[in-house]
């Protein structure tokens, strides 16, 4: 089948036309002993491509999400989900698949005759570091980013044992603008506690738990005041951290993929082990931005309640009253913020983007709040140069604070941590 018909049939979302292929699938006797797999994208953009993997993997589940892969045609790539079945089968998979797609607004999946596709080369990562895929050079922003970080190397403000992941992905376009060290796990500290909500949410949702007032505060103080006495408790309500990983892997593996939730968060804050990738973080964000997670209204809420973070407090390039749904994560090895920052045009139109940044340290820093403050800066940096790259995309520049005061930004706050050493925040 030429993928030119592929990409047509991937973007259209008609019944009828679809109905139409697949009974051609079916009739079309020389092929009736072949094998089939499912195709849902075939494009020449490889970003979009792997984007597009994000989404149905956060749709379609793990056990999808297994055999998803990301293939290269002549002169484009197509997301293929291998399982040589035959032509019926494989129509009552694309059938089933498109009807879950089709509710979140994208195109059908398609059967498609199998063959020795040819798999994604990688290109050979540093030592140390994840491999990424091979896409040809950094967009503009991405050599920005790198730019500034390799100048703070240079002048000592970042060190020799320190690593920095960041992944900047804009919503409103549905396109990554910055993809650097996203698959390396990465001490999470506190940012791993919207995914034990998570887990929380799935089980009220499935009838096992319930959400009531004291629960409700007890998530508020976790993810709000990073309060570690209430992520414990939930997590014992849950079985302890190796039920909830179970859960999670179980349920949401095509999401958390790096994800490793080990340990109980110490009331020090002394948590090392617990571990998450900053695209680990994006593809969250994305299905929370998109609302296909229990609860997400709910868990969304809860993340833009006031309090200090490093994407929006104290950066004054990002403008008052922007929206930000966030969580920090601080200990002596490590400062990072994920989240997801709301900017609003003059006309009301709103543009939404997830922002990761981590920074991680090797040797547990000697001046815990300054290294801290030091490293949310950088973090702040990076999230200034963000808003300016999204507001140069999306014109932007007619933008009144103003406007966008009633937009659900949150507070201001003089702070950045509790005056507690080694808090996880």
């Amino acid at each position: 089948m030429c993928s030119s018909i592929l990409v047509c049939l991937n973007g259209f979302k008609r019944p009828a036309l679809l109905a139409a292929f697949f009974s051609f699938i079916a009739a079309a006797s020389p092929a009736l002993g072949a094998n089939y797999d499912i195709s849902y994208l075939w494009h020449p953009d490889l970003a979009s491509v792997a984007a597009y993997k994000d989404k149905i993997s956060g749709i379609l589940g793990p056990e999808v999400t297994r055999r998803l892969s990301i293939v290269q045609g002549q002169d484009n790539y197509g997301l293929i989900y291998r399982r040589k079945g035959g032509p019926e089968s494989a129509r009552s998979v694309a059938v089933k698949h498109s009807a879950f797609l089709k509710a979140k607004g994208l195109g059908p999946a398609i059967p498609i005759q199998s063959k020795d596709w040819t798999p994604l080369k990688k290109t050979a990562p540093p030592a140390g570091q994840a491999g990424v895929l091979s896409s040809g050079p950094p967009a503009p922003f991405e050599s920005e980013v790198e730019k500034y970080i390799k100048s703070l190397r240079r002048r000592g403000h970042i060190k020799g044992d320190e690593r920095t992941a960041w992944l900047i992905y804009d919503l409103a376009a549905d396109k990554k603008l910055v993809s650097i060290n996203e698959d390396m796990p990465l001490e999470a500290a506190s940012m791993i506690k919207p995914f034990i909500a998570l887990a929380y949410f799935h089980e009220v949702n499935a009838g096992r738990r319930k959400y009531s007032a004291a629960v409700r505060s007890r998530m508020e103080r976790m993810i709000q005041h990073s309060d570690n006495p209430s992520a414990d408790w939930l997590l014992r309500r849950l079985g302890g951290p190796a039920k909830v990983q179970r859960l999670l892997k179980t349920n949401y593996s095509g999401i958390l993929t790096n994800t490793r939730i080990v340990e109980y968060i110490s009331a020090s804050g002394r948590t090392y082990r617990n571990k998450a990738s900053a695209h680990d973080y994006s593809r969250f964000l994305y299905a929370l931005w998109n609302g296909t997670l229990p609860r997400s209204a709910e868990l969304k809420r809860i993340m833009n309640l006031p309090n200090p973070d490093r994407l929006y407090t104290s950066s004054p390039g990002v403008p008052e009253g922007t929206e930000v749904y966030d969580k920090t994560g601080t200990t002596s090895h490590l400062c990072g913020n994920m989240g997801i920052l709301v900017a609003m045009r003059e006309d009301g139109k709103r543009f939404p983007y997830i922002i990761v940044g981590i920074i991680e340290k090797e040797r547990a820093a000697r001046n815990y709040f300054g290294w801290m403050r030091a490293r949310g800066d950088v973090i702040r940096r990076v999230s200034e140069m963000a808003y300016e790259t999204i507001s140069g995309r999306h014109q932007l520049e007619d933008f009144s604070p103003l406007s966008a005061s009633s937009c659900g930004g949150k507070e201001q706050a003089d702070t950045e941590e509790s005056e507690t050493e080694d808090s996880t925040s």
